[in-house]
């Protein structure tokens, strides 16, 4: 009997222990972003051994990560009813407090993960401190101060570093970011994603080149650790935006990465939604397209996959295609719509309602400038998206339309195209009203125009052009002081650059246009004026027959 029990103990303890070592190679998986490898060790572990609250908890952790949050609270619960370790589940609970915003319920859920902590333990520290950083409303000063307290015990551990550093990264403290990271390292040598983190540091400081050597001593290190890929592929992606002239080659250079990094992972289904998020990135809708309908084929039931179908079908021009796809996405209020979701409907909607001349049906355009309200109402940010289709509505004279998408961005100064949105919105205003007959002018209209170039020569005083453009919308408005004003602004703006300058024909050209528009402005108060103004023009432009035609009339 003694040697039975024996026996029966030591099956106990080999079991205790093969568990441990699926949840370290599951940890391992999930680190390597091999999330569905994960999820079949994790889900063999429960079933093996129900008890088990860790594997519930990271399991739960993997499909939050996911954003799959009924599932995530399904094993969280489960976890909680299993006699090893359930108190971690307690900190899954939290998280999904922290990402409702209900800050007091997630902190009662931390308060019962850690009541009955023994005086060594610090996995629970390290777990609220990731839930705090993880949220989707992070608070980085909580969770450096629980890591801080899993530290005071722990000096050493490699795991608190490294979420500590990630605090800090999130919380903008690059120095200290680096000292945990690069701690942590040292700690663990084995522990890569610290050392891949301080050449994520390096691309956040936007030094490309620094960075992917820091990358490629990872992979000199285990050439098979897949997340390093993504980090190139990133990093290449993110130089090719920051320096259009390296565009091409680090456009190819950042999917080849990514391919790789997907060769590394496990081709699940949430492997290639990841593959279809970096596509839309570097902007390959064919590609995005192909993987969208693989992906259907392969999974009818997530509904993310007709957002990245709508995406491509919209870029690819198959407008049907991208109506219906996003139609069905958005009207469904369990997804998690994003602002990008209601900007490619409303330019579904408007592409929709364009005629082969050009013209955008009224209708079509206000619904569609309804959905694209939307996206900025949920992104300011949105706006930067506007500007190529704000564009292309003015190259096919669509002023007004153009004018009204432009509208949207015009007055965020955070907006990387501030600047350029404000000129296109200013001119579009001024088109839409230049060949109307005098009194049909949009004097509303115009006015924003004007205010619009002033916004320009605040963000960009040397902009001189935009005197030029505020003289005209003023000889629209037909007031006189400001058509000189502006006028001679831009003259004496022109004339400082030099004798070059004033050689070049589009240059004489606006001269001249300045030169006749003081020149009209003073004839109805100052005829001697008036006259000095327009031979100044015939100077330039002997044969210039307003010029010319003005003179006599005056004299």
């Amino acid at each position: 009997m003694n040697k039975f029990k024996i026996f029966s103990l030591a099956l106990v303890a080999s079991a205790s222990v093969a568990n441990a070592q699926d949840i370290k190679e599951a940890k391992k998986a999930i680190d390597a972003e091999q999330f569905q490898k994960a999820k079949t060790l994790l889900k063999s572990i429960i079933k093996a051994k129900p008890s088990d609250g860790e594997a519930n908890f990271v399991l739960g952790n993997i499909y939050l990560n996911q954003s799959v949050v009924d599932s995530a609270k399904i094993y969280y619960l489960n976890g909680l009813e299993a006699a090893d370790r359930k108190n971690l589940n307690y900190i899954g609970l939290g998280q999904i407090d922290l990402d409702n915003k209900n800050a007091a319920s997630a902190q009662a859920n931390f308060g019962l993960a850690t009541k009955d902590m023994k005086r060594k333990d610090v996995d629970e520290f390290i777990y609220i401190g990731k839930a705090y950083t993880n949220s989707n409303n992070p608070d980085y000063n909580s969770a450096i101060t629980s890591l801080k307290r899993a530290l005071a015990i722990e000096p050493q551990n490699a795991t608190a570093l490294l979420a500590i550093g990630d605090a800090y990264y999130g919380a903008n403290n690059q120095n200290e970011a680096y000292k945990a990271y690069r701690d942590a390292f040292t700690a663990d040598p084995t522990l890569l994603r610290a050392k891949m983190q301080l050449g994520v540091l390096l691309k956040g400081a936007k030094s490309y080149d620094e960075a992917i050597k820091a990358f490629n001593e990872v992979i000199a290190l285990n050439a098979s650790y897949g997340p390093v890929y993504r980090e190139l592929a990133e990093t290449y992606y993110k130089w090719a935006r920051n320096k259009p002239s390296t565009s091409k080659t680090n456009l190819q250079n950042a999917i080849t990465n990514y391919e790789k990094y997907l060769s590394l992972t496990d081709y699940s289904l949430d492997s290639k939604m990841r593959h279809a998020d970096f596509l839309i990135l570097v902007k390959d809708y064919k590609s995005l397209e192909t993987v969208a309908n693989k992906m259907i084929a392969e999974d009818k039931v997530n509904p993310r996959i007709y957002r990245y179908l709508g995406y491509s079908a919209y870029e690819n021009g198959n407008i049907d295609v991208a109506l219906k796809s996003l139609q069905d996405y958005v009207k469904t209020p369990t997804n998690k719509i994003i602002a990008k979701d209601y900007l490619y409907l409303g330019f579904a909607k408007i592409k929709k309602g364009t005629g082969a001349d050009g013209v955008v049906e009224a209708s079509a355009f206000d619904a569609g400038l309804a959905d694209i309200k939307k996206a900025v109402e949920m992104e300011p940010l949105a706006v930067e998206d506007l500007g190529d289709f704000g564009k292309e509505l003015f190259t096919k004279k669509q002023y007004n339309q153009a004018a009204a998408i432009y509208e949207l961005s015009t007055t965020n100064t955070e907006q990387k195209n501030y600047l350029n949105d404000n000129v296109y919105y200013g001119i579009s205003l001024y088109y839409a009203n230049a060949n109307k007959a005098n009194g049909a002018v949009d004097a509303a209209a115009l006015t924003k125009a004007d205010a619009a170039f002033d916004r320009v020569l605040v963000a960009s005083p040397t902009y001189d052009e935009a005197y030029l453009y505020k003289g005209r919308i003023n000889s629209l408005l037909e007031k006189d002081d400001l058509i000189i004003k502006n006028y001679e602004e831009y003259i004496t703006k022109t004339t400082a650059k030099g004798a070059e300058e004033l050689a070049k024909p589009a240059t004489v050209k606006k001269i001249v246009e300045a030169y006749n528009s003081i020149g009209a402005a003073y004839a109805n108060t100052d005829k001697a004026k008036a006259v000095e103004y327009f031979n100044k023009s015939l100077v330039l432009d002997p044969t210039n027959a307003y010029a010319t035609q003005s003179v006599k009339a005056l004299k």
